[in-house]
This record gives structure tokens, C-alpha cells and sequence, in this order.
């Protein structure tokens, strides 16, 4: 059984700090909402490592925004809708269409400095949308440059406080409600801090997998500890593999931006054929899931482990300019994209699933919000419209600080959280080294509970899972076993809800129910700490 903390403390024998809003992570959702909550309350940040460590840092595409006079919110909200297959809720969707222009708008006052052509911002198109509406920053950078000015901004702003290379063990509740967060430091000794609000804006779980587009800082941290804390998640079934990241022997597994596909780059098989002609009407801008299934098709029909991306008959100043850190990062394993073709294949990019919130941000449990990909506001539904995380990001970032603005004060504490796990036993020495377990379950995740799933195979990850579940009768003390622990728990509820949804749908693919089923699974699958999975239908 998956405990409620991860370690033994008494919060009386603790030094505690006080804050009005805590922000657990860094990203875009993270330095945005600890930004705009700065203007009336007191923040503390924590990142694991600094803050331009996050999924946001890498984000090449851009953000999506409506902006060209040809487009328009009703545009974008059928794309998102297209894109979600059924589950995206429509009130959150619309929030993000009708409120992301004005979202951009506030990056830009804080710094943001987005590419122009002939002095208007540029916009690009990637797949699935129908308009270009895609924002980006030096060509291909985007993600850096939001952080780097909003970092900039959250470092000199007097009412924010920054802890650096700090991990957060549990959240505290009591009677309902998050009055806070067991925080471990860089020295290994541990601090409680109550907060009027807690806002979860750790990022998502690409670290589950073998092979994936996100940072090491990826590890699940936030839906762990919110579901350990009782809180509901939602959907944990739909994980996204990006179809291109590069796969070329001794380079990481580099994004390789949807957007390349966007300015007219083919995939081809190892023969050299285009391909995707047979898989979707929109050829190489079909919705990720297609496409990164397609791959997986060729690959096996023609028994390669990669497929080309090819964009060598496009100008090569325009390649360069556009897509600078691509260029860069591939000539940097002997590749130019401006005369090679590119090895590329699918690895597991974004979470659509999280931390259910309503559309203000909170969760199931009073004054614990999540924002950012930790969440799920029903925007992305079964799966993420590209470009679409930046946004909504910004989006609830905003409204998290407005709900937060009619808090009423924190109560004082009734009790002092005492716990005690007299179950868990010291002795490691047995124990397999976490660096193996963790590589371990990151390979059985791709085999049993990645791209392509089944019954069978689901079933014995549940199997293996199950056995696993006894690294909890230890004592974490590390935090490299709490992130192991936080995975673990995040593997368990992704191949539960993989297990349960008997269909395939966006990014979940069951080869053994391949076609969408709205007449019973038009609905989301609900997880709780010691409950059964619920299901909810669409409102």
C-alpha cells in the first residue's frame, strides 16, 4: 500500500517558516503564478534544482495564442476540442482561447521577447491547429526565453523568496485543507512550512520512461505527493510520446520540435518513402498520437529503430534561422538538418493527465491548487494540442491568484501531524540500488505501458508493480529514494487507468480495444488514495 508520507516526523520538533502562497516548482507555471501572486502576498518558491531547471526551459515550439486577424478564439477552441477526443472539458478550453491573448500580452510586459517579422509577431502553425497561432522566441528557444524573463523578474522582486536546490518530501494537511509542505534541504535536514495556499507547479513525469524528451528534475513529484495527500487525480492514462525526438547514437533523446513539421519537413521510412499519406489526411500536421504511432508502424514494418525527418528542401538560411538550437544540437553529432535527413523516433513527452482542479486551480482538498502539467483542468482532455501547455499555464496561473485573493485566513493548527510508521525498517543493505529499480521500471513502463498497450501486458506490469510497492516498508532519507518513491507511485496510477479504460482514445492506445467507444468510455477515470478507480461522466 502506497502511505500517506513518505517519511517519519513531528512538525512540533520541526523549525517552521511562514508564507502566504507556496509555489512548489519552476516552469512557466511555477514563475508566472509566484509573479502575479507577489503583487498582494508574500511567495516562497521551491525547485529541486534552480530556476531555469523545467520542462518549460525546453519547449521548442512555442505558445498558442489567438492573434492573426484570420484566426479566432472559436478556431482555437475546435482545434483543442478536436485535438482532446471527447474529454476536454468545454468551460476550461474556452477560459484558455479567450484568455491566452491577454496571457501573452502579460509575458511580453514582463520581458518576453517573442520573434518578429516586419515588426509584427511572428506565428508559425503545428500540427492539428488550423491556423498559425503559435508565438515563439528565437526561433526555436521559446521555453528558455519565457523562463529567462520570468526568472529574471521572480529574482528581483522583493515579495518572492527563493529556495534553490530544495526538495519537497509530503504535503501537510489537516481537516480538509493543505496548510503546507515538508521540505527537506540540500543538507538533509527538513523544515515545515505553512502557507495560507500551496500551488503545485512541479511539471509532469517524463522520468517514468526510458525514453523521453524531459529533464532528469521530471519525476512525478507533484501527483505523487497530491494523491498520497488524498487528493483526486484524473485521466493518469493519457501520457503523450512526442513523435521526433532525435535518436542517433551517443546524443540524448533531443526534442525535435513539432514546428519543423509545421515550416514543411516529410517523414520518410529507412527506405526513403513518405509515409504518413497511408496513416492521416493531414499527412506529417496530424494530431501527435497518430503520427507517433505511424512511426512506430514503419519502424516495425521495415525493422528499424528510427525514421527520418526531412526538411533539406527547404532554404537553408531559413532552416538555420528558424530553428537554430536544433541546428545547432544535431551539428553537434556530425547532422545538418540542411542536407541530412534526421534519425528520429517517439518518446514520451507530456502528461495530460494530473491533479484534478476545478477552474480556479484548486483541488479536491482546500487551499492546495496545481497548475501547469502537474494539473488537470480539462484543457488537454485525451490529448494535448500542441503549444496549448504554455498557455494554459499562464492561464491559471492567473486565475489561481484570484481565487487565492478571497481566501479566508489559515486557522491556526489544530494538531502537530505527528506520525509514525513503525512498519518501515531501516535495514537497506538488502535492498536493490534505487539507480537500478528506477531503470528497471523506466524500461518495463515502454514495453508494458507506453505507446502501444494491452490487456496482457498491463497486467503483468500490475504484477510487477504490486511486488514494487514494498520499497515503501523502508526509511527514505535521500532524495534520489523519495523521487524512486514518487515515480513509483505515478507508474502505479498510470497503468491502473491504462488497465481500466478498455478503448483506445487520444494518446491511450489499447491494441486489444482499438477504436474509440463513446457510448461507455466518453468519461474520465478518477484515482484516490485507498479508493476504488471512480469514473466520471462528461458534464
Amino acid at each position: 500500500m502506497i502511505p500517506q508520507y513518505l517519511v517519519d516526523f513531528d512538525l512540533s520538533a520541526l523549525p517552521m517558516v511562514e508564507t502566504d502562497v507556496l509555489v512548489i516548482g519552476s516552469g512557466i507555471a511555477g514563475l508566472f503564478t509566484a509573479i502575479k501572486a507577489s503583487e498582494q502576498r508574500s511567495v516562497l518558491m521551491i525547485t529541486k534544482k534552480s530556476l531555469l531547471e523545467s520542462n518549460t526551459r525546453y519547449a521548442q515550439g512555442g505558445i498558442a495564442a489567438v492573434i492573426a486577424e484570420d484566426d479566432s478564439p472559436a478556431y482555437h477552441l475546435q482545434d483543442t476540442l478536436v485535438a482532446g477526443a471527447g474529454l476536454c472539458r468545454s468551460e476550461a478550453v474556452e477560459a484558455l482561447v479567450n484568455e491566452g491573448p491577454d496571457g501573452v500580452k502579460e509575458l511580453i510586459r514582463l520581458g518576453t521577447l517573442f520573434d518578429l517579422e516586419n515588426g509584427e509577431l511572428a506565428l508559425t502553425q503545428e500540427g492539428a491547429h488550423s491556423h498559425r497561432r503559435i508565438l515563439h522566441a528565437n526561433g526555436d528557444a521559446t521555453g528558455y526565453e519565457i523562463v529567462r524573463a520570468l526568472a529574471a523578474q521572480a529574482n528581483e522582486h522583493p515579495g518572492i523568496e527563493v529556495w534553490d536546490e530544495h526538495f519537497v518530501i509530503d504535503l501537510i494537511t489537516e481537516q480538509g485543507e493543505c496548510v503546507g509542505a515538508l521540505i527537506q534541504k540540500a543538507d538533509g535536514s527538513q523544515v515545515f512550512v505553512k502557507a495560507e495556499a500551496t500551488v503545485l507547479c512541479s511539471g509532469g513525469a517524463g522520468q517514468l520512461y526510458r525514453y523521453t524528451t524531459n529533464p532528469e528534475v521530471a519525476t512525478a513529484d507533484g501527483v505523487a505527493m497530491a494523491y498520497r495527500a488524498g487528493a483526486v487525480v484524473r485521466d493518469m492514462e493519457f501520457i503523450q510520446f512526442h513523435p521526433t525526438s532525435l535518436c542517433y547514437p551517443g546524443a540524448p533523446r533531443f526534442l525535435v520540435s513539432e514546428a519543423v513539421r509545421g515550416e514543411g519537413a516529410y517523414l520518410r521510412n529507412v527506405k526513403g518513402e513518405r509515409f504518413m499519406e497511408r496513416y492521416h489526411a493531414q499527412l506529417e500536421l496530424a494530431p501527435r498520437d497518430i503520427v507517433a504511432r505511424a512511426i512506430v508502424s514503419e519502424m516495425e514494418s521495415t525493422n528499424s529503430t528510427f525514421v527520418y525527418l526531412d526538411i533539406t528542401h527547404e532554404p537553408a538560411e531559413m532552416i538555420k534561422h528558424r530553428f537554430p538550437t536544433i541546428y545547432e544540437t544535431c551539428m553537434r553529432y556530425g547532422l545538418d538538418m540542411t542536407t541530412d535527413w534526421i534519425p528520429v523516433a517517439p518518446a514520451a513527452h507530456y502528461m495530460m493527465g494530473g491533479v484534478k482542479t476545478d477552474l480556479s486551480g484548486e483541488s479536491s482538498i482546500g487551499r492546495l491548487f496545481a497548475c501547469g502539467e502537474v494539473s488537470s483542468t480539462g484543457v488537454h482532455g485525451a490529448n494535448r494540442l500542441a503549444s496549448n501547455s504554455l498557455s494554459e499555464a499562464i492561464v491559471f496561473g492567473r486565475r489561481i491568484v484570484d481565487r487565492i485573493q478571497s481566501l479566508p485566513p489559515l486557522a491556526s493548527l489544530q494538531t502537530r501531524v505527528p506520525t509514525s510508521i513503525s512498519t518501515r525498517s531501516i535495514i537497506k543493505e538488502e535492498q536493490k540500488p534505487v539507480s537500478e529499480r528506477r531503470l528497471r521500471l523506466q524500461k518495463m513502463m515502454v514495453r508494458q505501458v507506453g505507446l502501444r498497450r494491452n490487456g496482457a501486458n498491463l497486467q503483468g506490469a500490475m504484477e510487477k508493480l504490486q511486488q514494487e510497492l514494498q520499497f515503501f516498508d523502508q526509511k527514505f532519507t535521500h532524495k534520489e529514494e523519495m523521487e524512486y518513491a514518487n515515480l513509483l507511485t505515478c507508474a502505479w496510477l498510470v497503468t491502473t487507468g491504462a488497465l481500466h479504460r478498455e478503448e483506445s482514445r487520444g494518446a491511450h492506445y489499447r491494441e486489444d480495444f482499438p477504436q474509440r467507444d463513446d457510448a461507455i468510455w466518453q468519461k474520465h477515470s478518477l484515482q484516490q488514495r485507498e479508493q476504488a478507480i471512480v469514473e466520471e461522466l462528461m458534464s
